[in-house]
């Protein structure tokens, strides 16, 4: 799979070393095929074992046998601290066992965000990267559709958590999209867009559809033909409105009901905060631990009752108050630091030292015609617009320990790296190719004009 066959250039300027090994790429692909295809959970005897934590160990291998290990982004420092925090908690949470599990969770994601960073590490292989992930979300797109909005199993089988995903790759493909430079790319592209939008629409969850039209939103403010962008998002709109049943907009509009927002899921999921924000305040700087949020509310609730049931045993429904009750303010401060770096790390054109003050002036406006620098912004767009629909899905589901966002902060980080090193190579050229004329003008005889 290449990225001439979905229409997108490459400037072809920035390639990986001749003889290094490509074991470590291959790797990364499948292990993200199988944390996010999971086609363990479509052929069960692939659970035989344990396929998922096997390919992150060996990535985890060949990152430390490539030589090119490094623990120097800021993001990469962070996680390790996090963890550091997550195994202290393991012998003082109130389940040992949880605690422990969700700590080699995330230690097995920083295996897989490690060989992210390491191995893809030029515009070519993170094409590749995101192309391979498209095609795994369009299977998913198309399982999700068949089956009425549910996933296909494991962290994906909830058609909230379903959307939540789709949501993540709907402005992926929009941005792929503005990349492409065929129509036939440009229709596949669309294509995917569509199936994607289609596919939240199957979920009917509240939660994806309002995290639907923060990206939609976020698509169109940072898209640079918006005119074209708001055409296409006309023809979605209108694809929805065709496509989606009655049933479905009969859901959508009891977002505000009374009888949603008081006695419903919306009222059980705001009753479940309420005591998320006991915990947090009762236990504001180090929590109660990772994963100890469902095993320590009973202990809060204080003889109280939903709708006389007991909440004893639930997740926080919350990204956010997830985080707040277990991992405290140290984990406020660490995952909030992560994701203004990923902002930033997203941001390409801030990214680009120009650090060549004599034709300075001449290479600030290349940039915008280097079809490196193009491609690399449009990727960031497409990574911080699939923070956008997991940051906003995710206020309504427990995802803070899912795979999405660490995969998309490997890409981000990835993404600084290689737009960093390539700027830094084309100053270089741009410098030596001043310099060498430099010297040809000097060396050159000098001819003399004189005017009457």
């Amino acid at each position: 799979m290449t990225a001439g066959e979905f229409g997108i250039k490459s400037a072809g300027r920035q390639a990986a070393a001749p003889n290094e090994p490509k074991i470590g790429f291959y790797l990364v692909m499948l292990a993200m095929l199988f944390e996010f295809g999971r086609p363990q959970d479509i052929f069960p005897p692939l659970k035989v074992v344990p396929i998922p934590s096997l390919l992150d160990a060996s990535i985890f291998i060949a990152v430390l046998a490539s030589g090119k290990t490094t623990f120097a982004n800021l993001q990469t420092k962070l996680w390790i601290g996090l963890l550091a925090f997550m195994a202290m908690w393991v012998p003082f949470a109130n389940n040992n066992f949880w605690a422990f599990m969700t700590l080699k969770e995330m230690t097995l994601y920083f295996f897989l965000y490690l060989g992210i960073v390491t191995f893809v590490n030029t515009t070519g292989r993170m094409q590749t990267v995101i192309l391979v992930w498209l095609a795994v979300h369009a299977v998913l797109g198309v399982n999700g559709i068949l089956h009425h909005g549910q996933g296909v199993g494991g962290w994906l089988g909830d058609e909230n958590d379903f959307g939540m995903e789709m949501n993540v790759a709907v402005p992926v493909a929009f941005f792929m999209y503005q990349a492409a430079t065929t129509q036939r790319s440009k229709l596949l592209y669309m294509a995917l867009l569509g199936l994607f939008v289609m596919s939240v629409v199957a979920t009917s969850s509240r939660g994806a559809f309002l995290g639907l039209l923060a990206v939609g939103t976020y698509c169109w403010l940072y898209s640079p033909r918006k005119i074209l962008s708001l055409l296409l998002g006309v023809c979605l709109v209108g694809l929805v409105l065709i496509t989606a049943p009655q049933e479905y907009w009969d859901r959508i509009s009891s977002i505000t009901d009374d009888s949603t927002m008081e006695t419903g899921t919306a009222g059980q999921r705001m009753f479940t905060w309420g005591i998320g924000w006991e915990i947090f305040t009762a236990n504001p700087i180090l929590g109660i631990g990772q994963g100890n949020f469902p095993w320590t509310i009973g202990e809060y609730m204080g003889g109280r009752t939903w709708q006389t049931k007991s909440l004893a045993g639930r997740q926080a429904h919350s990204l956010y108050f997830t985080l707040m009750p277990e991992l405290g303010l140290v984990g406020i401060i660490i995952f909030g630091t992560m994701i203004v770096l990923n902002y930033r790390d997203t941001r390409v054109r801030q990214l680009v030292p120009l650090r060549l003050p004599k034709i300075g002036k001449r290479l600030e406006s290349e940039p915008a015609n280097d079809p490196e620098f193009v491609q690399a912004a449009l990727f960031g767009n497409a990574i911080l617009g699939g923070m956008i629909g997991y940051l906003t899905t995710s206020a309504f589901i427990s995802t803070l320990y899912y795979p999405t966002f660490w995969i998309l902060m490997g890409l981000a980080v990835a993404l600084r790296n290689t737009t960093q090193a390539y700027s830094v190579t084309r100053s270089d050229k741009s410098l030596s190719s001043s310099l060498a004329s430099n010297a040809s003008l000097e060396r050159s005889p000098k001819t003399v004009r004189f005017s009457r």
